[in-house]
């Protein structure tokens, strides 16, 4: 049998046939891809309206394709209290954010304390927003500096009130690639074991991988089969979320970037081959608003959020960091021939006044 009717009838598929999707033409791939995502969901295309917070940007690790830290080439130092974080989410959720999405840098100052009262706070005063929070890395981080096993620093999330984690902090899960890219930081199994003992907890979480570097087309066919084993036996991620690398303010040094048919070529290869995960989202702060939007036709159904603000793409060179209007991402959404669909952090769709109006 031939891989494109392996494919078609839905079988499950191998290293080997992951990486002969790439040879493929882009077309026909993205008519595999694009014939599961329209059997799943038809036309719509996902968002949500959230704010994303980056509480500092002061970090004890140095990744080479980081251009956030403050630690490398950005001088300019910040650190936020957990009561300005909590006034952050305030001020959005009074603008309509129904999520608020907060990651930092490894602050070596704070302590646990910094990183679990501003989660606490954020929640007293909105007990009804979702707290998407704390990447593996960042568990890890936290694991190593102060001695708390995984299970310690979880549980002091759920106390605080985080309701999921964000799939930051995967990079690339080939360890030769992950020794040169960010070495010192969690490893491949220490992100799966902590993502692991997380669905435990009946809590969900996203998964991500960042392309277009240093790694191969195999690097990335294996690095999605181990989040399929990992969600064959868990369950718990609800989207899949390839980042593509931005190229400026780092030490990474990459010379040749993949083209927008590698990058279509590689969503629609996630689709292909996660039939275990639920969702394959188009982070249109990594990939642009245009191919986010083209992406939808390549196995995609999402396209994160409103966003706000954006601190850690853009300060590699993407432009996303102020966010978009909600009336200007369901525009584009539309004019794309998708149906815009408001949703929540764990993909309830939400019919609101304002997705009646647009959807008339």
């Amino acid at each position: 049998m031939n891989l494109i009717d392996k494919v078609r009838q839905g079988d499950r598929l191998t290293q080997a046939d992951g990486e002969a999707l790439y040879d493929l033409d882009l077309m026909t791939l993205g008519e595999l891809a694009d014939a599961i995502r329209r059997d799943k969901y038809g036309t719509k295309t996902y968002f949500n309206i959230n704010r994303h917070i980056n509480p500092t940007n002061v970090c004890a690790d140095t990744c080479k394709f980081c251009a956030y830290s403050a630690s490398r080439k950005n001088p300019h130092q910040y650190t936020m209290t957990p009561d300005e974080v909590a006034a952050i989410a305030v001020e959005a959720h009074e603008r309509g954010a129904k999520e608020v999405h907060i990651v930092s840098a490894h602050n070596p100052t704070g302590g646990v304390e910094w990183y679990m009262d501003a989660f606490a706070k954020v929640r007293a005063a909105l007990p009804e927003i979702h707290i998407k929070a704390m990447t593996a890395a960042e568990v890890d981080y936290l694991s190593r500096t102060y001695g708390l096993s995984y299970d310690e620093v979880l549980d002091r999330m759920i106390e605080s009130g985080v309701d999921s984690m964000p799939g930051g902090g995967a990079e690339i899960f080939d360890e030769k690639v992950r020794e040169y890219l960010c070495k010192g930081k969690v490893t491949s199994d220490q992100w799966i074991d902590i993502h692991r003992k997380w669905h435990q907890r009946g809590r969900q979480s996203n998964a991500t991988m960042l392309f277009g570097h240093v790694e191969t087309r195999a690097h990335r066919v294996d690095h999605m089969l181990r989040l399929r084993a990992l969600q064959d036996e868990t369950g718990g991620f609800n989207a899949f979320i390839p980042l593509v690398y931005q190229k400026e303010n780092n030490f990474l040094r990459v010379t040749e970037f993949p083209t927008g048919q590698e990058i279509l070529k590689t969503y629609a290869i996630s689709r292909i081959l996660l039939d275990n995960i639920p969702h394959i989202k188009a982070y249109w702060a990594s990939a642009t608003i245009g191919l986010a939007l083209i992406a939808q036709e390549f196995g995609c159904d999402d396209m994160d959020g409103t966003i706000e603000k954006e601190s850690i793409q853009s300060a590699a060179g993407a432009e996303s960091a102020s966010g978009m209007d909600m009336e200007s991402f369901v525009a584009l959404i539309k004019n794309a021939g998708f149906t815009p669909v408001e949703r929540d952090s764990l993909y309830r769709e939400l019919k609101d006044d304002f997705y009646h109006r647009t959807n008339k």
